[in-house]
């Protein structure tokens, strides 16, 4: 097969393991930068213009496209969707994921566990938003926010009180999460694929530190999960419609919560945690499901 990844950088962890693991099986594999890309759209001749040449047709696509370049990655991908290479995450699935509190909303109405929450753009009562999820802790969020960057831990009500004062002077939609204080700064993070849980690492905040994100200094090993961790983390792909996620856990007492839905997860800490080919895995379920012919699935 002939297989497109878009990234912007071809040098990255992920996109190299997943050119070693298209390259291993046999397939020809090219890194598109999605910003150089170029699009025309019109009816029996779309296509898709990369440094001067039109492209050639790909059978499979694979989307590492990051959170500063959604919008613009988002619709080149769909521009290859319309020229019939099977996407590994469709860019309707993608978008979902990437809305935070679009994901969480499908996530509460398919009945998926989470931390409870509130949502507020400049709340004009920032008592009642702390009521609505417990009260103080409480961690707060920009709806922006990545690799933990905009996450605070208000361990007080008056922390609480300030924190959020202080995101509504930013003029930004505020995310205001109970805190699970029985995870002790730790998560599980499972990697699905194709409605199977390949693997799973528990990630530990560094000392200090709630946030247990890799990128904040924090640590993995390699994790058993348990039935309805494994459950949980293949509904919450589904229901955003990802055949590749990264599903975040909490383990409270009252049961696993899903804290986030990642569309793109990257595979350097969970590949040298697990020693597992989740590269060589990704490839396999493409050559599962690209097929001649490749038809979207629809939905909203």
């Amino acid at each position: 097969m002939k297989i497109a990844i878009l990234s912007r950088d071809a040098t990255l962890y992920s996109c190299q393991r997943l050119v070693e693991a298209a390259r291993a099986r046999g397939h020809s594999v090219e890194v598109i930068d999605p910003l150089s890309c170029y699009m025309n759209i019109n009816p029996g001749s779309s296509a898709i213009h990369y440094r001067g040449l039109q492209l050639e047709h790909f059978d499979a696509v694979i989307p590492r496209i990051g959170p500063s370049t959604s919008f613009y990655g988002m619709a080149v991908l769909r521009q290859f969707e319309m020229c019939g290479s099977y996407p590994l995450n469709e860019s309707l699935a993608i978008a979902r994921a990437r809305d935070k509190l679009r994901s969480m909303q499908l996530l509460a109405r398919a009945g998926i566990a989470m931390p409870i929450t509130g949502f507020a753009h400049s709340p004009d009562d920032t008592s009642d938003l702390i009521k609505m999820v417990g009260g103080a802790p409480l961690v707060v969020k920009l709806l922006e926010g990545t690799q933990g960057i905009g996450v605070v831990l208000a361990e007080t009500r008056q922390a609480a009180e300030s924190v959020i004062d202080a995101f509504r002077g930013l003029n930004a939609h505020i995310l205001v999460q109970e805190f699970i204080k029985e995870a002790q700064g730790r998560d599980i993070r499972c990697l699905v694929i194709g409605g199977e849980v390949v693997a799973a690492i528990e990630r530990v905040a560094k000392e200090g530190e709630f946030r247990s994100n890799l990128h904040r200094g924090g640590s993995a090993r390699r994790v058993a999960i348990d039935h309805r961790e494994r459950q949980i983390a293949v509904g919450a792909a589904a229901t955003l419609g990802l055949d590749v996620a990264g599903v975040d856990i909490l383990r409270a007492e009252r049961g696993p919560l899903v804290m986030e839905v990642n569309a793109s997860p990257g595979l350097e800490g969970i590949e040298k945690t697990t020693g597992l080919n989740i590269a060589a895995m990704m490839i396999g379920w493409i050559e599962q499901q690209a097929r001649p012919g490749f038809c979207l699935k629809t939905g909203g």
